[in-house]
């Protein structure tokens, strides 16, 4: 706890983080009204006391609408991390392991998909899938993985020589054991700091693909799609664009706040 005391920026990100995610898990009782009831008499409304963030091109309350966006771009951060981590770490430590061929074909595959850029990759993967929040998951966890696939690569090729491990096997643990029981408690700790950054890059491009239409469908609330509807209306209700936007950039600047002071406290040389 005194490691994060002495990184203000990174507790800054810790309870940013868990302002949002409460906010998220809790919306149905937090959040003022329902985010799809619309009000003709309210379009277009600015920020009251009534509507803390205004409303929408049909009524909506803003505020409801970020609320419970958050839990689309969350959930789409968490689980694309996870299917990145889950597919990603495994294939990773099996090639710096193993080396040979299969480290060859895999360092090879993983190189070409990094030479995409991450956006465009999950873009034309999502376009690929159609047109859901499920589907923007499965394409950014997809695009995701190389980069764990080669930290953890490159974290087992710089542990597999190391005496502990050369102690194991000489005692006769077979390689998976090796790998689960003394290899990989070793490498989870950058591994999570990977995941935590890699959760901003995923809310972000969530956000993207929402606001090209590939993400989380309308009238369901999203801040990439309120984003999308909002640049029609920047002259006449500049709301709209204005609090998803700063939704946004709070949860991806606490992520990488968090991140970076996770690292910190993780290192053993510090």
């Amino acid at each position: 706890m005194s490691r994060w005391r002495q990184r203000p920026a990174a507790l800054f990100g810790a309870i940013v983080l868990a302002v949002v995610v409460l906010l998220s898990v809790f919306a149905p009782w937090v959040a003022p009204y329902d985010p799809l009831a619309t009000s003709w008499s309210l379009v277009r409304k600015a920020p009251s006391l009534a509507h803390w963030f205004g409303t929408d091109e049909v009524g909506r309350d803003l505020l409801s609408r970020v609320i419970w966006g958050g839990r689309a771009s969350l959930s789409a951060g968490v689980i694309a991390v996870a299917i990145a981590v889950c597919a990603g770490v495994p294939l990773g430590m099996l090639a710096g392991y193993a080396g040979g061929w299969f480290d060859v074909v895999v360092g090879r595959l993983t190189d070409a998909m990094l030479a995409v850029p991450f956006l465009i990759l999950a873009i034309a993967l999502a376009a690929f899938l159609g047109p859901s929040l499920g589907n923007a998951m499965i394409a950014i966890g997809i695009t995701a993985t190389p980069i764990f696939v080669r930290l953890a690569r490159g974290q087992v090729l710089a542990a597999r020589n190391e005496d502990w491990v050369e102690a194991a096997r000489a005692v006769g643990n077979p390689p998976g054991r090796i790998l689960l029981r003394h290899i990989f408690p070793n490498i989870l700790p950058p591994v999570m700091v990977q995941a935590t950054l890699a959760i901003a890059s995923a809310i972000i491009a969530e956000a993207s693909l929402s606001f090209l239409g590939l993400g989380q469908q309308p009238p369901a609330p999203s801040w990439g799609s309120m984003l999308n509807t909002a640049q029609r209306f920047l002259t006449q209700a500049p709301w709209m664009a204005i609090f998803p936007g700063i939704a946004i950039f709070l949860t991806v600047l606490a992520f990488n706040l968090f991140g970076d002071g996770l690292r910190d406290a993780l290192d053993p040389k510090r």
